[in-house]
């Protein structure tokens, strides 16, 4: 189709086109040219970094897509909904009570646990050559932190792998049917574990952050049953899809820039200005859903009240008008308030800890992998458009450093 006669919506349709997965960023740059545009469906895409900005500390947008006129699907029909699909009061009230356990002198505490878990996982292949970055280490790491912290027992990681999956790709727009029926039946049985699960703790409760919302004490109050089972289904999905994207989509970038990976390697202290700047490169959420409780003037554009907003962090985060050659990485570049963990009331909870892990794992890979190199360029991707990442990563190297 000719450049000139592309519409918003199909240019949408291309980036949700798994063909289009390893390198989505110049359909969202074509997407930029239009900043807030009519997908077809309800929603709006808006794709500058400013807009964005805006809109998601905008309180006539809503997370709460029963307010608006877009009919819901798969996982949103699960009640009660998670807090990251509720408004205030009852958001800030939900998420008021997880940041009571949730603290960063809990998440900090967690560092050299984290970075013995890198090194473990990396020690598994001393002799070998060839590492899977993605099932290998971006994987296991947050999946064996977010278990040990919420109090999930490792041993189920491969039943809810499955349900995870299938529930982010839930996210999805338009999954369709089978997928949708699908997201039903894994919120279903998720649920279910997670009821048996919160009843021993409520029973017996030990050092974990589900038993400290099962039984500790919060002025706040205590969750219900319900809101407990639903918040440890998010914060156990949550805890991990994002990180893992962020760890194998910060190892392909090092790789793909090698003059970076061996300036991490000399200096480890680099490692938090890298990881900001793949949060901005190659953001592992690449764009959220809100909802317009009025009507909107942004933008130069009137969003109707009741319509769906696609706000395109992945776009935003390689605005021109925000980052100077923002299709370079630049580890070093100033003022680099990206769009990676959103933004406003729902900025991502878990952001200090995906850090943590990303600065572990991405220094560790710098300082033990000697001539690293990839397999695959580009690598196969997962499926999901929202949460994008490689779903592998094959790196040969010479020698894995003690």
């Amino acid at each position: 189709m000719p450049q000139a006669t592309e519409t918003a919506a199909d240019l949408f349709a291309q980036i949700l086109d798994r063909e289009n997965r390893p390198n989505p960023y110049p359909l969202y740059a074509r997407l930029r040219e239009t900043p807030v545009a009519p997908l077809g469906d309800g929603f709006f895409a808006v794709s500058r970094y400013a807009d964005i900005a805006a809109l998601l500390h905008d309180p006539r947008l809503s997370k709460d897509q029963r307010k608006s006129d877009i009919p819901l699907s798969g996982a949103q029909r699960i009640e009660p909904r998670p807090f990251l699909f509720l408004d205030p009061p009852e958001h800030d009230r939900l998420r008021r009570l997880v940041m009571h356990q949730f603290t960063p002198a809990r998440v900090n505490a967690l560092h050299e646990r984290i970075v013995a878990l890198v090194d473990e996982l990396l020690d598994a292949h001393r002799g070998q050559s060839r590492l899977d970055v993605v099932s290998d280490l971006a994987y296991p790491l947050p999946v064996t932190v977010i278990c040990e912290l919420l109090g999930v027992p490792r041993e189920d990681e491969s039943r809810f792998h499955a349900w995870a999956d299938t529930l982010a790709h839930s996210i999805d727009p338009d999954p369709g049917q089978k997928t949708d029926q699908a997201a039903v039946l894994a919120g279903m049985e998720l649920r279910d574990y997670m009821q048996k699960l919160v009843a021993e703790r409520r029973a017996h409760p030990r050092d974990d952050l589900l038993s400290g919302l099962a039984v500790g004490e919060d002025p706040a109050g205590r969750m219900d049953d319900a809101n407990l089972v639903i918040t440890m289904i998010l914060l156990l999905i949550a805890g991990h899809e994002t990180t893992v994207n962020v760890i194998s989509n910060g190892t392909l970038t090092l790789l793909r820039y090698p003059a970076e990976l061996e300036r991490l390697r000399d200096s480890p202290e680099r490692a938090p200005i890298v990881v900001e700047e793949v949060l901005r490169y190659e953001p592992p959420v690449q764009f959220v859903g809100r909802f317009a409780l009025a009507d909107i003037e942004i933008g130069g554009a009137t969003i109707p009240r009741g319509s769906g907003i696609r706000l395109m962090l992945a776009a935003g985060n390689r605005d021109p008008a925000r980052f100077v050659d923002p299709d370079r990485f630049d580890p070093d570049r100033p003022d680099n308030e990206h769009l990676g963990f959103g933004g406003g009331i729902h900025y991502c909870v878990g952001a200090p800890l995906a850090r943590i892990e990303g600065h572990a794992a991405l220094t560790a890979l710098a300082r033990r992998l000697v001539n690293p190199r990839l397999v695959d360029d580009p690598p196969p991707y997962r499926p999901n458009a929202v949460l994008r990442g490689p779903s592998h990563l094959l790196v040969d190297y010479d020698q894995l450093r003690g």
